[in-house]
């Protein structure tokens, strides 16, 4: 999780949500790394977890990501969530609840939806008191700013 929020602050370097993610494989391989971009890709599927399991997939050369597990500084969306889903991943570690469009458990179920194929474990709260300070900060100091780069 430290390496995902090492992502997270580069993400807040750069005026996007600081969100950080890594896929790492069975044996401990660290396939990839990634964090938001949608705002400077003009892209808003550009979420950290969604570039991490691009990274990987081209890593493996497969989009079938089994036995991988994605660990990521804030609960996953529901675009995000899905996406885990169809990728085949083991399971998926997260730091921040959010309260606000969190799709594993705080707003909705979706990797335990009895239509998903295939079954992501999951566990939340792994430094969730940093990760969200994170957030908390970048939050704060855009509202002290006056709001002036709403895009993210």
């Amino acid at each position: 999780m430290r390496l995902a929020l090492d992502q997270a602050r580069l993400a807040a370097a750069q005026g996007e949500v600081p969100v950080g993610a890594l896929v790492v494989a069975a044996d401990g391989r660290l396939l990839a790394r990634a964090h938001n971009r949608p705002v400077a890709l003009h892209d808003p599927t550009a979420h950290a977890e969604v570039l991490a399991l691009r990274a990987a997939g081209a890593a493996l050369g497969n989009y079938r990501l089994g036995g991988c597990v994605l660990v990521v500084t804030l609960e996953p969306c529901a675009m995000c969530a899905a996406a885990l889903a169809h990728a085949r991943l083991a399971g998926v570690v997260y730091g921040a609840a959010d309260r606000l469009a969190g799709a594993v458990s705080s707003c909705a179920e979706t990797l335990d939806q009895p239509f998903l194929q295939h079954r992501v474990w999951h566990m939340g709260g792994v430094l969730a008191a940093d990760c969200a300070a994170l957030l908390r900060a970048f939050f704060e100091a855009r509202r002290e700013r006056g709001g002036e780069d709403r895009h993210a």
